[in-house]
């Protein structure tokens, strides 16, 4: 029988933030543009959305044991199998269990909205799979990024808003901008952290391919983006201020960047600032969140 902390290790609920903002994004800027907001569609969408999220962390930590890259020595994972001695078969099917579970809310979305979506729910869970999964994983890619922001975040973000609207627009893509980059910093983050030793294991990622200081120009030119992105969409899109809350959370953009800057550093010591960048996004992501609904009510 396992305890609270091994649960907490192999599900890491802390990290369901990237899966819960997308979908209050794009839940908030339907609310003002539908009369029957459909509160069993959004609460369906947001735990299969975390379903997947964590299901994408269990095929992470398994495929990273069984390819090595995952030893008692690493820094910042699960590490329910090497630390706690859990079979790589049971986070298997743990994550199994994950996808059959997010399955069954899809047939219920699909049912109340349409049945195209059981398609791009299938690709969105393939994409799951494959991040680590497979001979060619995605994470081992200079396209992490995009893929986890892509559908983690924009994809989402246009699902929820198109299972209240029953439409996508061009303005709830526009939106969702943010979000993308944000979701994709994470992950920049975390590839910050581990790019000598996947640089030994033959990965590609964008961090190796750029070397520690771009990638740390880039993390800090697209944090610029999204805090300027929501002045174009007030201006253009004639959204309301309210978006501008997410400014409150630049500080800990800033400390992210002020603590990643110096190259050379271990492991160990990068480990604050990726915990600063999923907070950004957090804070970020909620905060717009809430100045979308705002905008919509006022």
């Amino acid at each position: 029988m396992h305890d609270f902390n091994f649960w907490w290790r192999l599900l890491r609920p802390h990290t369901l933030t990237a899966s819960f903002v997308p979908v209050a994004v794009g839940s908030a800027l339907a609310w003002g543009q539908t009369a029957d907001f459909r509160f069993l569609l959004f609460f369906a969408m947001l735990f299969a959305s975390m379903l997947i999220q964590v299901a994408t962390n269990l095929f992470n930590e398994y495929y990273d044991y069984i390819r090595g890259l995952d030893t008692a020595q690493s820094v910042g994972i699960a590490g329910t199998i090497v630390h706690d001695g859990a079979s790589p078969r049971f986070v298997l099917s743990c994550a199994l269990a994950c996808y059959f579970l997010a399955a069954l809310l899809g047939i219920y979305i699909c049912s109340q909205s349409s049945w195209w979506l059981i398609l791009i729910g299938g690709f969105c869970m393939l994409v799951g799979y494959l991040y680590t999964g497979g001979p060619y994983p995605i994470s081992a890619s200079p396209f992490g990024e995009l893929f986890a922001g892509g559908f983690l975040g924009s994809g989402v973000i246009l699902i929820s808003y198109y299972l209240q609207t029953g439409q996508i627009t061009a303005l709830c893509f526009f939106v969702s901008i943010p979000i993308f980059l944000l979701i994709g910093l994470i992950l920049t983050a975390n590839n910050l952290r581990d790019r000598v030793g996947d640089a030994q294991n033959g990965r590609k990622t964008l961090v190796i391919l750029l070397g520690h200081e771009k990638s740390v120009k880039m993390m800090g030119i697209v944090f610029a983006v999204c805090y300027f992105w929501p002045v174009l969409l007030i201006i253009f899109a004639q959204l309301s201020p309210a978006i501008m809350l997410c400014l409150f959370s630049v500080t800990s953009a800033l400390k992210a960047l002020k603590i990643f800057t110096p190259a050379g550093q271990s492991p160990k010591e990068m480990m604050p600032a990726m915990k600063y960048v999923a907070q950004t996004n957090t804070r970020y992501g909620l905060l717009y969140a809430l100045g979308l609904f705002l905008g919509s009510i006022l």
